[in-house]
């Protein structure tokens, strides 16, 4: 009797001449929790069945095999979630989060019972764009699916902009709503993206007052209700043709003003997400009487617009066309060309580009916190998928290499969970007037920091993830691919990683260097608070101390350089402050009462890498090399190719070996 055998370990199916065969006479036996080969006898021609052995083969006609692969599941995101829980009863006092604890449990359950499923279908059916009616008339409509409406429902419900608005917990409404919207945002089919602009629209009206008290009255109790009849969502229509961060230049749209003190505006917006939103703030250059306009950051000015009018219809608003995106692909993003869009002033003439930066540091944390969301939901179907599939044998949590991935994973998500609650707590002591001028310039240092670190982060941990599920993860239907095409706007969105590396150093600079101080400070007096005999955790802070020495070193360094120099070095600068303020975060963590020997090991683990990148460069420095040279190596390696075409100095292969050496020798 023969029987067929499929290998363990090979790939291949082998027919085994002997039942007894140590190497490929497997019989395994599946159970519910795992997914495995349960392999029948396969009789052949003759035996007492009588059965043919092609039809009884189990991948013969319609038949499939006895394979199947287990599909990760999604329990209570909040429950399932130790380490957030664990952040917010050492932050957030007992009293205030025994209070909002219960309906964080209650959301967890809501977002993998009903909004998981809401956010897939949102990706399964993106948003459609029908310029014409059938009789040819301009219509300009824009089909969203059902769950993208459902989502709106739901957001106004749960309060996710509403809550820090509310403050009925004071300074804690704003960790509470990070915690809940860290657990929304990956099931929320992008809707988290207006939700952002949504939080900053409101953040403007609350902070602005001025002639424009009428629009500050219908928009702001809109923006922030739970009623989901009333519940407005925002775009902030910034970008144009000619211009990402760089509004000031690259903003062409006109204002004209009427009669009754209304404008309309007339431009093309480049990036309009969100183009569903009722109502947006945008950027435009007021057209004086005889024609003219200021140019640069001086003319812009802000404006409200509400993008339907009384008649339902499409307030000077025509949608050219929908963007073909790499992910995000859930939400409406357009080209949109305003003409004769009426709009309200809503900040001083001239003051538009100053009137964004409260927005901008409400969406840059928005952003950061649905990275870490995006981060943490890889993982939470990564371990649980780890539990059920085998592969050689045993589950692949068995796998010692693949629970040290996982690991490292884990380390960096709970190191940025910490990260995004610091500057929530931040934002709301700012919020509730009761910010230090200490607080106030750690906020302003740490938001573009935040943003710019776990932007990046999200996109390695989700490509890291999609390798976990082997072949799976590249898989559409599975839903995986989706997360790391959506993470990557991250990093884009709000500003990339060298515009905001570029912002750390500007919010130095206009400070006098305060902001540094108080991040030094910040480092230090959490170190010195922490009482500990833990070996390891002692030898941890000793590493934090020698970051933030060397970080020291090289401003110091760095400030007898030109100021090209910091600006090359801008984005390691960056990434050694928040690796090192991370660890110290980290560190403080373990050092809680209630903290576990994981936690220390956690914090440990992170001061492994290399915290200081940057001091590299202080190498480089101390040894006196022109810092032309590594700019001259950047465009050698960049344009070799092009030097033909006299875009740069021709240059010796021979001389750019020396420049490459000498540049290897310093480091």
């Amino acid at each position: 009797m023969f029987q067929l055998r499929i290998c363990g370990v090979r790939s291949w199916c082998r027919i085994a001449a002997h039942p007894a065969c140590p190497v490929h006479n497997f019989r395994s036996k599946s159970t519910a929790a795992s997914s495995t080969v349960v392999e029948p006898l396969m009789h052949t021609k003759g035996s007492s069945q009588g059965e043919d052995p092609v039809n009884t083969m189990p991948y013969s006609g319609a038949k499939r095999g006895s394979f199947t692969q287990v599909k990760p599941l999604l329990g209570n995101v909040f429950t399932e979630d130790g380490f957030l829980q664990a952040a917010l009863r050492r932050m957030v006092p007992k009293e205030i989060l025994d209070k909002f604890t219960p309906d964080l449990v209650r959301f967890g359950h809501r977002v993998a019972s009903e909004i998981e499923s809401l956010g897939r279908a949102c990706e399964e059916d993106p948003p459609k764009h029908q310029p014409y009616d059938a009789w040819g008339n301009r219509v300009d409509e824009l089909i969203t699916c059902d769950a993208w409406k459902r989502q709106k429902q739901i957001s106004a419900e749960e309060g996710i902009v509403a809550i820090p608005y509310e403050r009925s917990y004071g300074t804690w409404s704003r960790v509470y709503f990070a915690a809940k919207l860290l657990l929304y945002a990956p099931s929320s089919g992008l809707y988290s993206c207006p939700l952002a602009m949504t939080d900053g629209a409101a953040k403007f009206f609350q902070i602005h007052d001025g002639n424009w008290a009428a629009q500050k009255a219908k928009a702001f109790p809109r923006l922030t209700s739970r009623d989901p009849n009333t519940f407005w969502t925002s775009g902030q229509w910034m970008t144009e043709r000619g211009g990402g961060s760089d509004v000031a230049d690259g903003t062409d749209t006109r204002a004209i003003r009427q009669a009754d003190g209304s404008y309309k505006l007339y431009g093309y917006k480049w990036f309009s997400s969100a183009t569903d939103s009722d109502m947006t703030l945008t950027l435009a250059r007021i057209v004086d009487e005889s024609g003219e306009f200021t140019k640069g950051t001086r003319g812009l000015s802000m404006f409200y617009l509400e993008t339907k009018g009384a008649d339902g219809k499409l307030n000077g608003i025509e949608i050219h066309k929908l963007k073909d995106k790499l992910g995000t692909r859930q939400l409406p993003t357009a080209e949109l060309l305003l003409d004769g869009a009426v709009a309200h002033l809503v900040s001083e003439e001239g003051r538009g580009v100053a009137s964004i930066t409260p927005m901008l540091t409400i969406t840059r944390i928005h952003n950061s916190i649905a990275a870490v969301g995006g981060m943490r939901r890889m993982l939470h179907f990564a371990r649980d998928y780890a539990t059920k599939r085998t592969a050689f044998g045993k589950r692949i949590i068995d796998h010692p290499l693949h629970i040290q991935t996982l690991a490292r994973m884990e380390v960096e998500t709970r190191g940025s969970i910490l990260l995004i609650m610091e500057i929530a707590r931040l934002l709301g002591l700012e919020e509730n007037n009761l910010a230090t001028k200490h607080d106030m310039q750690m906020m302003r240092i740490l938001t573009p920091i935040t943003k710019l670190y776990t932007a990046k982060q999200s996109i390695s941990v989700a490509s890291e993830g999609l390798e976990s599920f082997g072949g799976q993860g590249y898989i559409e239907d599975t839903g995986l691919p989706s997360r790391l095409r959506d993470s990557q706007v991250l990093s884009i969105w709000e500003g990339t990683t060298n515009i905001l590396s570029l912002d750390v150093l500007r919010s130095i600079t206009k400070t006098k260097g305060e902001t540094l101080q108080a991040f030094f400070a910040d480092i230090q007096t959490r170190m010195d608070n922490i009482k500990t005999q833990d070996q390891l955790l002692i030898t941890t802070m000793k590493k934090i101390h020698q970051a933030k020495a060397d970080l020291m070193t090289f401003v110091q360094s760095a400030s007898t350089q030109e100021p090209i120099f910091m600006e090359v070095a801008a984005r390691d600068f960056a990434y050694s402050l928040a690796r090192t303020y991370i660890g110290a975060l980290l560190v403080e963590h373990a050092a809680w009462a209630e903290s576990s020997q994981v936690d220390v090991t956690v914090a440990s683990r992170w001061c492994e890498k290399d915290l200081c990148p940057v001091t590299l460069l202080t190498l480089v420095c101390a040894a006196g090399s022109d810092k032309n040279d590594g700019i001259s190596h950047d465009q050698c390696e960049i344009f070799a190719l092009k030097r033909l075409e006299n875009q740069w100095p021709l240059i010796d292969p021979t001389e750019m070996d020396l420049i490459t050496l000498k540049w290897i020798n310093h480091i």
